[in-house]
């Protein structure tokens, strides 16, 4: 899942990655990744609504921020935020399962 962007050049670098199991009741869990990809900065109203995201390829993301390509293969229940000092991403706590 990816925060949806109508411009994909537009796109912000990602801000905040985690993986979850994917939810097993899903129609798309056979090509699920668990990856939520965002830039950080969404509030929660803009999360809520499902316009704003999109279902994609976990290599299209990488191929708009190779940043997030050494973290792909972490087990689910890895999250990880990027130091706005650094630009380093760093492990952080995975937000709960709803």
């Amino acid at each position: 899942m990816h925060d949806d962007r109508h411009d994909h050049s537009a796109w912000p670098k990602s801000g905040y990655l985690y993986r979850l199991a994917p939810d097993p009741k899903s129609r798309l869990s056979d090509v699920d990744s668990g990856w939520t990809f965002l830039a950080g900065t969404e509030s929660q109203a803009y999360l809520d609504d499902p316009s704003n995201l999109g279902m994609y390829d976990v290599n299209t993301i990488a191929n708009y921020d190779r940043d997030v390509i050494p973290f792909l293969d972490a087990r689910v229940g890895s999250a990880f935020a990027r130091d706005v000092a650094t630009g380093r991403f760093v492990r952080v706590t995975p937000p709960p399962r709803e």
